[in-house]
């Protein structure tokens, strides 16, 4: 049975906001309409101006705290930090969080159907963009929504790459930016990861060219490609003490990991979005990624997480090196912890303080 104790949302459902407006993606392509999934906790302030936006990872979605029913066997991927009392205090603010656009858990993405031919979109759907990504979100926000601005925008990863876009994108609209296990621009490393894991999709002969029909796709190779990003995910010392007492159970684990992943995620959807994270560049076309913060209004703070060898410690303090040399008001926390890149999804003390205590200045 869920646990209602204090602290946590409890019960939530998701909604669905569908934009009627065209939307054209960076690419140029556009689509007629779009879907975004997405959840609150808490409550929205007379002045609307309480509320704080969570961005998912890679492989998250729009379900970041409590729970569904009682079927659900855990709650929400960052149930740790949001709910009464914890860093993202619903008392105090209103979260919420959406299933970013090309996502396959409610939003539109490339196993929706397209308005104008009845048909999946499937790989013809638009590139997409972080910035997309980011874009869509403002119009639930905005327009759906009603909140002219927002108190914090905070995401780990690929939820810090959307975070670090927002404060770029809509300046005058957040006070605050939390980002977590980030990078302003993958590495070839990264890149050569995601390539791997596309090529065990693509290969797989149930991908078909993207046509594959609704429970029928290319699960061997969407499973070896979870397996695979799962890897980057953690840390040697982390998977040490994790595989003590018999090193040969890892394998299980990751096959386990592989098989959960099929049964939520889409193939496509996986081979779009890792796509968007290589082609993520705050640095632009002269390599200078202070230029990139010069519209950011807002206040950060980045951190990272001494045993990321995915995003280290160094890409995140360049963020903050760049933000500092652009004039804004930046710092950077490093908490050690053994998790490897996951580490900003784990409940851990010294996280939650830097949280709350960022958090809890937004009204100074």
């Amino acid at each position: 049975m869920p646990d209602f104790s204090g602290g946590e949302v409890g019960w939530v459902r998701f909604e669905d906001f569908t934009s009627k407006r065209p939307f054209t993606f960076d690419s140029g392509e556009t689509i007629p309409e779009f879907t975004l999934r997405y959840e609150t906790y808490g409550k929205l302030n007379a002045a609307r101006d309480n509320a704080i936006m969570v961005f998912h990872a890679l492989s998250g979605d729009h379900h970041c705290a409590g729970v569904h029913s009682f079927d659900d066997a855990k709650p929400g991927w960052w149930n740790t930090m949001i709910g009464p009392g914890k860093p993202l205090d619903t008392t105090r603010f209103f979260v919420v969080c959406s299933n970013c656009v090309g996502g396959c858990q409610g939003s539109t993405g490339p196993g929706s159907l397209d308005p104008l031919t009845g048909r999946e979109y499937r790989m013809n759907f638009p590139q997409i963009t972080v910035r997309d990504m980011v874009r869509a979100q403002g119009r639930l926000v905005f327009d759906h929504l009603k909140i002219e601005s927002l108190a914090a925008v905070v995401g780990g990863s690929m939820g810090g790459m959307q975070a670090m876009q927002w404060g770029i994108e809509f300046p005058e609209r957040v006070r605050r930016v939390l980002a977590l296990a980030t990078t302003a621009r993958q590495n070839a490393q990264a890149i050569a990861f995601n390539e791997v894991g596309r090529c065990a999709i693509m290969q797989d002969p149930e991908w078909k060219d993207g046509a594959y029909e609704r429970n029928q796709g290319p699960d061997v190779g969407l499973s070896v490609a979870r397996m695979m990003a799962h890897i980057t995910y953690l840390s040697d010392k982390g998977m040490q003490r994790k595989f003590a007492k018999d090193r040969f159970e890892v394998a299980s684990y990751l096959h386990h990991q592989g098989k959960s992943f099929v049964n939520r995620f889409d193939a496509n959807t996986y081979i779009y979005i890792t796509r968007a994270l290589d082609r993520f560049d705050l640095y632009g076309p002269f390599n200078e990624l202070w230029r990139a913060f010069l519209p950011m209004q807002a206040r950060a703070l980045v951190v990272g997480f001494t045993s990321d060898w995915l995003f280290p410690p160094a890409q995140n303090r360049e963020i903050v090196y760049a933000m500092l040399k652009a004039g804004k008001n930046a710092a950077y926390a490093e908490v050690e912890m053994d998790y490897g890149h996951d580490s900003f999804l784990m409940d851990a003390p010294e996280l939650r303080e830097i949280m709350r205590a960022f958090l809890k200045e937004e009204n100074a």
